[in-house]
């Protein structure tokens, strides 16, 4: 969705806030409702400020995936998937039935995947196993069938990245099975394929088109969804598997053209003309800039150093509060720096990447710091969401979440 303006670049005073409704109160609605949201993310002060929290201990971050785990085990569908679009609010997003939910559900049962097997609860425990393998076998079914929703939706692109991330992880977990590991390979050359296809004419991926909505998306690239698929093929290639050459230089390539000097990086190359727009500030970026900046490295950009990585990562311990105001907020890009919810734990999922390409020591510093905000954050049913997201919020925030407290546990582990 693209941002709107928010009513301030910085939060009031309580003080301010009062004035500011004195003086509204006479003109209209929409300025009351904006002032609302205002206030209450104003009140989210109230919280322990990341900065100030005690590092997790290694006994904290395992209790706090297990009752994630457990969540995930008892949230699955019947016929081995997560999510749904059962639950509705009075706002929804943009979602075209059927493409943009077999889109959703796709992303989200990967990611959900994905945890399993990298917290290795599917290799001690045989609920875990169980759930795993129902898992693997819808999504190696409808996977391959999750296409564009219409002309402007293309949610599709979150399904195919992620769908690689973890069919990576299952290919690998195959090593004496030489048939399911041709099978799998296949799904992900698919893949490979299918982000071919909807790759922007610009380079990269977005997902919507609003202009033409050829079948050629013609579509600005976004920072993000770029570097979520390159940091996949990544992935891929790692795993013996290559991805096309040409598709990841134009990622990159639109990537560095987002990029501003400080590693800030714009939402979408359709706001690169606009660079101080709240959304493209550092305040706005702190969801962004680890993806962004991971996906540059590991394709081999030498700009982005182990000083940027660190500083990013500081930068999101310290002023986590600009990401954590907009969290559980139904409308996207509603708070400060136009952060729309569903950044925080994305941003914090990729600051763990981040971290596991830092030497033994700077890692082990980072570890217990982003493993404290995040368990800190669990829900009392042992889930995480950052946004209300028909029924998809707690299955993928909690899938990112436990794949962060994965990479959080200290080295001895």
């Amino acid at each position: 969705m693209r941002p709107g303006r928010t009513p301030y670049p910085c939060p009031p005073s309580r003080r301010g806030l009062l004035e500011i409704f004195l003086r509204l109160a006479p003109l209209n609605l929409g300025a009351l409702i904006l002032l609302v949201c205002s206030i209450g993310a104003f009140a989210a002060e109230d919280r322990p400020k990341a900065r100030d929290l005690p590092p997790a201990t290694p006994g904290q971050i395992e209790k706090s995936m297990q009752r994630g785990l457990a969540y995930l085990l008892k949230d699955q569908n019947k016929d081995g998937s997560w999510g749904s679009a059962r639950k509705t609010k009075d706002l929804n997003i943009f979602a075209p039935v059927p493409g943009a939910h077999d889109a959703f559900r796709a992303a989200v049962t990967a990611m959900c995947i994905s945890a399993l097997i990298e917290t290795g609860e599917a290799d001690t425990n045989s609920a875990a196993r169980e759930a795993l393998t129902r898992a693997e076998a819808w999504l190696l079914k409808k996977l391959p069938l999750v296409r564009r929703a219409d002309g402007v939706a293309i949610y599709n692109v979150w399904a195919h990245s992620y769908g690689i991330h973890a069919l990576v992880e299952m290919y690998r977990r195959e090593t004496p099975d030489g048939i399911r590991r041709d099978q799998i390979k296949e799904v992900i050359l698919q893949q490979f394929n299918l982000l071919r296809h909807y790759e922007s004419v610009d380079g990269g991926w977005g997902y919507y088109d609003f202009r033409a909505q050829a079948a050629r998306p013609t579509s600005d690239s976004t920072s993000f969804t770029t570097a979520t698929a390159l940091i996949a093929f990544r992935e891929a290639k790692d795993a013996g598997i290559e991805p096309p050459k040409d598709v990841v230089k134009r990622a990159v390539d639109s990537i560095v053209r987002q990029r501003k000097k400080d590693f800030t990086y714009d939402y979408g190359e359709y706001l690169k003309y606009r660079p101080m727009l709240p959304i493209n500030r550092p305040g706005g970026s702190l969801g962004r800039s680890q993806a962004c900046n991971l996906s540059l490295r590991i394709w081999g950009d030498t700009n982005i150093t182990d000083t940027v990585m660190t500083n990013w990562l500081q930068k999101l311990i310290d002023r986590n509060e600009w990401l954590s105001y907009g969290r559980k907020r139904p409308i996207p890009h509603e708070s400060w720096f136009q952060v729309a919810g569903y950044f925080f734990y994305y941003g914090h999922y990729y600051a763990a990447l981040c971290i596991e390409h830092l030497g033994p020591a700077k890692a082990e510093q980072f570890k217990p710091r982003i493993a404290a905000i995040i368990t800190n954050l669990q829900e009392k049913d042992g889930s995480w969401f950052d946004y209300p997201f028909y029924n998809y919020h707690q299955q993928y925030g909690t899938a990112f979440a436990l794949m962060t407290l994965a990479r959080c546990r200290p080295a001895t582990q």
